[in-house]
């Protein structure tokens, strides 16, 4: 029987589903938002998916070599500010990723150094930014926002993640229980992501057909931006991710990384 795959319907996850469909015996494989994906894998309603990172728990499995990461910038996770950093006394929080929402909470109690009010709503710029001093934003509303056109203040969280660790940041990954993925499927996956990493452009253009600004950004996103590898730096900076995630209470501990 095909495993039941959960996966993400973002820019930055197609390189790692591309081609997918061509392992209807291998998988069955369904979209939605990270926290569904993750809301799905807790209630064993999928077999392996494509979670956030702080939505991991210790006794689920990883596979090998494969996340969602950042070396640096991300350009798609971002606050937008009116006001300079150190200023920030409300964040207006993009729901859409419990990941980001949990980098911005270590950021701000160690890096930045300040205890923001942080408000739940609707990724809708504008209007977050009429209601707070800054805006947490994730996606193709970060990635294409004109931050210099709206006079905010762009503040890249990959970017800053770095600057604090002198590590990668690791957003997400294929994650299920015990004994569910055998040998071919891991395989199977990391044929995808390697396939998908060759067909950025062609995922581009099928993301974007009406505009070939936004498909040459998203070209350069998929190869210069996001990272998709999962080695012994991307392990190091998940693990520290989640020592700081315990430290300021967003965990109750920091889960050990186990492999499939």
């Amino acid at each position: 029987m095909p495993i039941r795959l959960g996966a993400v319907s973002y820019l930055n996850t197609r390189p790692l589903v591309y081609g997918l469909d061509s392992h209807a015996d291998l998988f069955s494989v369904r979209f939605d938002v990270p926290a569904q994906c993750a809301a799905l894998l807790h209630a064993n309603e999928v077999d392996l998916g494509l979670i956030p990172s702080i939505e991991y728990a210790g006794d689920y499995r990883i596979v090998p070599e494969i996340s969602i990461a950042s070396d640096g910038p991300v350009a798609s996770v971002a606050i937008f500010s009116k006001v300079p950093t150190e200023h920030i006394r409300s964040i207006a929080l993009d729901t859409s990723s419990r990941t980001s929402q949990a980098l911005l909470r270590v950021l701000c109690a160690r890096w930045f150094e300040i205890e923001p009010r942080l408000i739940s709503m609707s990724p809708d710029l504008p209007h977050m930014l009429g209601e707070c001093d800054a805006a947490l934003v994730i996606g193709d509303n970060a990635l294409f926002t004109e931050h210099e056109a709206l006079g905010v203040e762009k503040i890249d969280l990959g970017e800053e993640w770095i600057g604090m660790t002198g590590l990668p940041f690791v957003y997400a990954f294929w994650a299920g229980r015990q004994g569910v993925v055998g040998p071919e499927h891991v395989a199977a996956l990391q044929h995808a992501r390697d396939n998908g990493l060759g067909a950025t452009a062609a995922i581009a253009q099928e993301s974007y057909p009406g505009s070939a600004q936004k498909a040459a950004r998203a070209v350069r996103y998929l190869r210069e931006d996001v990272k998709y590898a999962l080695g012994e730096r991307e392990q190091q900076g998940l693990r520290r991710f989640y020592d700081l995630a315990a430290e300021v209470g967003i965990l109750p501990e920091a889960p050990a990384l186990r492999f499939y």
